[in-house]
């Protein structure tokens, strides 16, 4: 954990997220800025900055996307959904704890931007 990270204090609740599922190895909640009728991000409860880093951790890496196909599947999201992360800050990352964005409810566009 890292105490000056957000996403950290979600993960031991110093602050309370809209959380949607958990397992022990990641923490799923509501986006606070939603840009789809379903906007849920999707972190490792182990502090990793990037995808990149946490493609060393294949573990918390399958269960990061296990848990979002499970949020998928309770939010009803049958007929598909986008899962995204932007890596570093000249992709968009702000929050550098490696985090995942599942967007659904609406059709997709591509490009996406």
């Amino acid at each position: 954990m890292s105490e000056d990270c957000l996403f950290c204090k979600f993960i031991v609740r110093d602050i309370e997220p809209d959380v949607v599922a958990e397992s022990e190895l990641a923490l799923a909640f509501r986006d606070i800025n939603p840009q789809a009728p379903t906007h849920v991000l999707v972190i490792p409860k182990k502090h990793v900055a990037t995808a990149a880093e946490l493609g060393e951790h294949p573990g918390d890496l399958a269960a990061v996307v296990a848990l979002a196909a499970q949020v998928a599947q309770d939010e009803g999201l049958g007929a598909g959904y986008r899962l995204v992360t932007n890596t570093g800050a000249d992709a968009g990352q702000s929050v550098f704890h490696c985090h995942f964005h599942l967007l659904g409810g609406r059709t997709m566009a591509w490009p996406p931007g």
